[in-house]
């Protein structure tokens, strides 16, 4: 019988019936797999009982990004009690009270997968909030935005009421600039600003445009070859012709963002901290490139370099929140 509301003991009890276990083994914040020992047909079988206990769409569990019961609750509490469009806003971890609050923005092409299972490796009284684009995953049926003002516009709408408390952004390749551009957006209303940007992956806007590289304008096979040299796409999206065709409109919209934004000439530094972080062998972004963010802050802690392309923040989760949460932490003091 579907239901309307959902206790976190009645999930207990669902998610130990599957594991044939007593409901107090299964608590709060365990780990599904580092803990509980679910392994992906276990998880695909609570996925399916979850979804069809609560009413939920199918995958809708897969596609929340839940590690543990406590994010699962929450995630079917504010998927059930809200009558409001989707919103862009993604809580694994969600609080009344958060002392911090930590926004995560994603590539283009992306989602807020990009940063599922992040929110288990910061403190415990941080709220991380993943932001998502229209035109995928819980807003699959809202149009694609193709401009960075009107995508800016969007989530600003949506992060205005959460900004009561410290906190900052991380973006990642496209989400840097939607991230500094959002700062940017709070500095001229006079809104609170960030404690902290992180921006990962991304040139330091220039107003001499780089006109050569223009991905939405590519010819399918071109850009499909570029995207695999970028590495980060899994191949079975490139590779597979309806797979790739289901998701290119979302890359072409994202690019086109990304290539018809105009930096603004001689803008003023935001007078707070930034940190740049990127691949070592990322072959998008050169080093002088992400070093030219410390022209547009008042406050550069740096570049940080890890293994890895593009997407090396994939192999680096717990490096990278350690790094985030000491900067974070340095630039409140």
């Amino acid at each position: 019988m579907t239901t309307t509301s959902v206790t976190i003991e009645d999930l207990r009890t669902l998610i130990a019936g599957v594991l044939e276990t007593e409901p107090e083994e299964v608590t709060d914040g365990a780990h599904f797999a580092h803990e509980l020992d679910i392994d992906s047909l276990l998880m695909l079988e609570i996925s399916t009982r979850v979804e069809s206990a609560y009413g939920v769409p199918e995958n809708a569990v897969a596609a929340s990004g839940a590690t543990t019961l406590a994010e699962l609750h929450a995630f079917l509490t504010s998927k059930l009690t809200s009558e409001t469009p989707a919103s862009p806003l993604i809580r694994p971890r969600l609080m009344s009270e958060p002392v911090v609050r930590l926004f995560l923005l994603h590539h283009a092409g992306g989602s807020h997968l990009l940063y599922r299972g992040w929110a288990e490796h910061f403190p415990e009284n941080w709220e991380l909030c993943l932001l998502e684009a229209p035109g995928r995953g819980n807003l699959q049926a809202l149009p694609l935005i193709d401009d960075c003002d009107r995508l800016v516009d969007y989530l600003h709408t949506a992060i205005a009421p959460l900004l009561d408390r410290p906190f900052g952004f991380f973006g990642h390749s496209m989400g840097a600039l939607i991230a500094y551009q959002l700062t940017r957006r709070l500095l001229r209303q006079g809104e609170p600003l960030p404690t902290w940007l992180g921006v990962s992956a991304y040139a330091a806007p220039q107003s001499e445009a780089d006109a050569d590289s223009s991905p939405h304008l590519m010819a399918d096979d071109e850009l499909r070859t570029w995207l695999r040299s970028g590495g980060g796409s899994p191949p079975q999206l490139l590779d597979k012709d309806d797979v790739w065709h289901k998701f290119a409109p979302v890359f072409r919209s994202d690019f086109k963002l990304v290539d018809t934004w105009t930096p603004p000439r001689s803008p003023e530094p935001v007078p707070i901290p930034l940190t740049a972080f990127a691949g070592r062998h990322d072959k998008l972004i050169s080093e002088d490139d992400l070093l030219a963010w410390r022209a547009l802050t008042t406050n550069f802690r740096g570049l940080e370099r890890y293994e890895g392309d593009h997407f090396y923040l994939m192999n680096h989760q717990q490096p990278l929140a350690a790094a985030i949460t000491a900067a974070m932490r340095s630039a409140a003091t």
